[in-house]
């Protein structure tokens, strides 16, 4: 029974119903410290609670009530990323991803947001996010905001210093919106070369009006190695950011639209351009433990999703001939390399791209500090953890960044414009369409 105490209100909630952390996952966690210098939070602060093992530490003490969940306790939970790259580091395979998403939910539960994050999630998760028509609606406002001189206006005058850093963040990390965004109709593309494979896109949520053309590099590249590709168009939101935020609800809800979506498809796999998508379809089938319906879907579903660098490593690829002249380095997609464990697949791809002088970039493995809506919710981290991550760019004297997440390329080409006006920030797949789009012109010339 709750006490009426300011003390007993703060101390008076613990884990429960079929979200909460696992205890066998909790304790499989043996405090080695071998996470430490791989989490970027730790790293900035030096701080035992900003670790995973800090932060699993407190899951201990809650699930054993020796300790409530407090705001003091909860704001620890709320700095990680989420960038997983604890679990490529834990000997032990502590499943991390699991347990935070887990805490996240809780706390969505129990942790009364600011008026600021109540009304970001409500407009932008809910409404515009979940709805095609509302969300190109948005992006073209966007774009006649910047192309207008609104936006101009608004960094000259510094207006947004009057409301919280949260939105003067987010109006700074703004991409530039593209005129012409990707459009499909659901029906088959044809293969460009000898047919090898049958395959379907997930075009995601953002990607097609913020990086539409990377979406037609995705379909060049496919169509080029022999794939015939389906977009559906009764796909939805892959629900990683409603994951990550903790309304896994709905997160249960979009993974049962996206299984009804595909999996009655005549295709050989499901192809995704964004890490971060990837890594939520592919794990579908723990999101859907629970339900008798969709688990067993779930589980064939999630082994037909392939990364597109994963997929086209596999197929194999055809080997680009076309000439790329520039210096190129790779920053890591956390979900990609962490979740997916897909390291060397998109070094291999740049690698085979003639004339391309590819440069490893040190501390690659380390996030950028995009996080989904993270750059939101904790702008001072994200960004130091940005600044740092620009440092190691600038050494590599790269002419172009490339990566492999929507929120990746978005943050660091916040950093390029900060910090290096001319570097290039582009998706792999961008590289190896013009690579192959070179040798074209070439043979009719």
């Amino acid at each position: 029974m709750r006490q009426d105490t300011k003390k007993s209100e703060e101390l008076s909630y613990q884990f429960e119903g079929i979200d909460k952390p696992e205890d066998s996952g909790i304790y499989s966690c043996v405090h080695c410290g071998f996470c430490l210098q791989s989490c970027p939070t730790y790293l900035q602060t030096g701080l035992e609670a900003e670790s995973p093992r800090g932060r699993i530490a407190l899951m201990k003490g809650v699930s054993s009530s020796r300790i409530s969940i407090t705001e003091k306790v909860s704001n620890h939970w709320d700095l990680c990323i989420q960038c997983r790259a604890c679990e490529a580091a834990c000997p032990s395979g502590v499943p991390y991803g699991e347990l935070i998403e887990a805490v996240s939910s809780q706390l969505a539960r129990v942790k009364k947001p600011s008026m600021f994050k109540k009304i970001f999630t409500w407009i932008a998760l809910e409404k515009i996010l979940l709805n095609q028509r509302i969300l190109e609606f948005f992006v073209r406002l966007m774009r006649i905001y910047q192309r207008w001189g609104f936006q101009w206006i608004v960094r000259k005058t510094k207006i947004l210093n009057l409301f919280p850093s949260s939105l003067s963040n987010m109006e700074d990390i703004m991409p530039e919106i593209p005129s012409k965004f990707f459009k499909y109709d659901g029906n088959l593309i044809p293969a460009k070369s000898t047919f090898r494979s049958r395959v379907a896109l997930l075009s995601g949520c953002i990607m097609p009006f913020v990086h539409g053309s990377s979406m037609e590099s995705v379909i060049e590249v496919l169509t080029e190695n022999g794939c015939e590709v389906v977009v559906p168009t009764n796909q939805s939101c892959c629900g990683a950011i409603h994951s990550h935020i903790g309304d896994l609800d709905r997160a249960r809800e979009l993974a049962r639209i996206n299984l009804d979506a595909f999996i009655k498809l005549d295709i050989e796999a499901i192809v995704v351009a964004s890490a971060g998508c990837g890594a939520r379809l592919k794990e579908y089938s723990h999101l859907l433990r629970n339900d008798p319906e969709y688990n067993e879907l779930a589980k064939k579903f999630s082994f037909m999703v392939k990364d597109i660098h994963e997929f086209l490593y596999d197929l194999p690829i055809i080997p680009p001939t076309g000439e790329l002249n520039y210096t190129v380095t790779y920053q890591d997609s956390c979900h990609l390399s962490n979740v997916q464990k897909i390291k060397s697949q998109p070094r291999d791809i740049l690698n085979m791209i003639p004339g391309l002088n590819f440069v490893e970039l040190p501390n690659s493995s380390i996030c950028c500090g995009a996080g989904g809506t993270y750059f939101v919710t904790q702008p001072q981290m994200s960004n130091s953890v940005l600044d740092d991550k620009m440092s190691s760019v600038k050494i590599t004297n790269a002419d172009i960044l490339a990566t492999a997440n929507p929120g990746c390329l978005i943050q660091l080409q916040a950093g390029a414009s900060k910090y290096q006006p001319d570097l290039q920030v582009v998706y792999v797949v961008d590289l190896l369409a013009k690579s192959y789009k070179k040798q074209k012109s070439k043979k009719t010339h």
